[in-house]
């Protein structure tokens, strides 16, 4: 019988909104959109996501916005982490702040 000893890997941080409450932090942005010859792309700062299962999860429930063909996420662990959605046509705030919320973030608005 062989004993293999593992090392844990690193986190990120404490927690996520999926995994354990993460640490409020106050970095506002507001959202932004532009136009594209693809449709409407918008910009949305998201808190609380800290790993790639939180950055899914809100990319599942904004891609099941209607119009919706892309979603974009850079994750900033530990703060705002940016969303870009790309859409046939611009999309309400509300529809998007209850899908983010849906997933288990917060929307931040300035």
């Amino acid at each position: 019988m062989s004993h293999e000893t593992r090392s844990p890997l690193p986190m990120a941080s404490t927690g996520c909104a999926c995994c354990a409450p993460a640490p409020a932090a106050d970095h506002a942005a507001p959202a932004a959109g532009t136009a594209s010859t693809t449709g409407t792309t918008s910009t949305y700062q998201v808190q609380g996501m800290t790993c790639g299962h939180c950055a899914t999860s809100v990319t599942e429930e904004l891609t099941a916005l209607k119009g919706v063909s892309e979603v974009h996420v850079d994750l900033v662990a530990g703060g705002a982490s940016t969303v870009t959605v790309t859409a046939e046509h611009p999309l309400s705030t509300e529809a998007v702040r209850t899908a983010v919320e849906e997933a288990g973030y917060t929307l931040v608005t300035a």
